[in-house]
């Protein structure tokens, strides 16, 4: 366990066993959405884990039935204006950016629905270990408000026209197609979702530090030239769209739970 651990009602959750950290998104009942709150803890334990030479590798996993169901349509309608509302995505562009520039491997630990901003989380991170059941979607097209930030990741992770199909349809994929399309590296049933994902950690955690750090750097700076700017180009469209008409009905339809309007 960690030498600090949280109490049960943090919104975050830190274990730290065997150079391994699990980090656990803890707001099962709200599907453990990006709220700001959320979004502060997540920089706040990527931030430590920096500098933290004790930790090899970081699970990011989630409590309850959902993974995570993406940004709180609460919280944004609430901020109304557009320049707070790209405050809250350039909030979340800067952790999702933090993953990458970890020294640690990143692994996602998914056990139920990854959606919008929650499936852009999955695939930021380096790897994901999915349940069979887990399922994946970018819904926000269907809302009146482009998923373009999750487009940034899911476009890196998935051939072109896979990812423009997830964002043009908005539709539910499972994890078997979620494995063939590259969202997620291995899919496995309820009762070895924690020890594969442990396995995984444990061989990684078993390579040399600096080698690993450095490999990561070397790989994502190669791959991803030009990432801050599409984060940058990528938060100030999806804040327009929810600040917009469009957005704004769709969030209200969202919240009230009826259909949107076309």
């Amino acid at each position: 366990m960690s030498a600090n651990p949280r109490a049960d009602q943090s919104v975050l959750l830190r274990e730290d066993r065997e150079g391994i950290c699990t980090l656990t998104l803890n707001r099962p009942q709200q599907m453990n959405l990006l709220t700001t709150e959320m979004l502060l803890a997540l920089q706040n334990e990527f931030d430590l884990l920096k500098s933290d030479k004790t930790i090899r590798v970081v699970i990011l996993a989630a409590s309850g039935k959902g993974f995570c169901a993406g940004h709180d349509l609460k919280e944004i309608r609430a901020l109304k204006e557009l320049p707070r509302i790209e405050k809250l995505f350039a909030q979340c562009s800067r952790m999702m950016q933090t993953i990458t520039a970890l020294p640690q491997p990143v692994i996602a630990r998914v056990q139920g629905a990854a959606a919008a901003a929650g499936c852009q989380l999955v695939a930021q991170c380096d790897l994901a270990v999915a349940l069979e059941t887990a399922k994946f979607t970018t819904p926000g097209v269907t809302w009146g408000f482009f998923c373009s930030t999750p487009g940034v990741a899911v476009g890196r992770n998935l051939l072109r026209k896979r990812a423009m199909e997830m964002l043009l349809t908005g539709d539910v994929i499972d994890a078997a197609k979620a494995l063939e399309w590259g969202l997620v590296n291995r899919v496995v049933s309820s009762e070895n979702l924690f020890e594969e994902t442990w396995k995984l950690a444990r061989q990684i955690a078993e390579k040399p530090r600096e080698t690993v750090a450095a490999g990561k750097r070397a790989f994502y700076r190669q791959m991803d030239l030009g990432v801050e700017k599409a984060y940058e180009l990528a938060s100030g469209v999806i804040s327009s769209s929810f600040a917009g008409e469009e957005g704004r009905a769709g969030m209200d339809a969202f919240i009230e739970k009826r259909p949107p309007k076309s």
